[in-house]
């Protein structure tokens, strides 16, 4: 079972395979591994003690980040997730990202951006398209329409505990005019706009 994967120079954390969306774009719809992982699909949510000792098979000097993300929404497991940055911080003293669909208010219930606070160094959120309709169409997420209003409502909450934020769509998904309104909610909102390259 692969919980901790390498991906150039960062450790990935895989803890769920568990999401609220069904994006059409989605990786693990035509992969089952990531950079020779191999196979990301869980037989189980592995424990919190087994994710923390399955670091100790690594040699953490040799990574610049630790992400959050594997096959599946890494605030599914939010309080597993967060123990697990706790003992990442405390034990290598290592950059940690959370790679997201930005959707883990509506997924927990609650306000959870000040929960990420001292913890999280990245928060980077996919974005995706600058318009709601078009959002639901490309994650079909079960939240419905209101998912992306609370997708930005979480990245503008989540800037003021996480130094980083970062809102991502990508290259040759979109219009040239597209990418601009991305660009103008980024710079409304106060958050970083990446436009990452495609990935097959």
């Amino acid at each position: 079972m692969v919980i901790l994967y390498e991906v150039h120079d960062n450790l990935y954390v895989n803890m769920t395979n568990k999401c609220p969306c069904a994006c059409t774009f989605c990786l693990r719809q035509t992969r089952d591994e990531m950079n020779g992982s191999g196979s990301l699909w869980l037989e189980r949510e592995p424990s919190v003690d087994e994710v923390k000792a399955e670091f100790a098979k690594f040699d953490m000097t040799k990574y610049d980040e630790v992400v959050f993300c594997g096959f599946g929404e890494p605030t599914e497991r939010l309080n597993d997730m967060l123990e697990v940055c706790r003992f990442v911080k405390d034990t290598y003293n290592k950059p940690i990202r959370v790679n997201t669909n930005g959707l883990s208010d509506l997924v927990n219930g609650r306000d959870t951006a000040p929960e990420f606070e001292g913890l999280v160094d990245t928060v980077s959120i996919s974005l995706n398209t600058p318009n709601p309709e078009r959002y639901l169409e490309l994650t079909r997420s079960k939240f419905g329409i209101g998912s992306f209003d609370a997708m930005i409502k979480f990245a503008e909450n989540v800037k003021r505990y996480v130094p980083n934020v970062v809102l991502s769509t990508v290259s040759t998904t979109l219009t040239e005019d597209e990418e601009k309104e991305c660009a103008e909610i980024c710079r409304r909102i106060g958050v970083t706009y990446r436009i990452r390259p495609w990935e097959d």
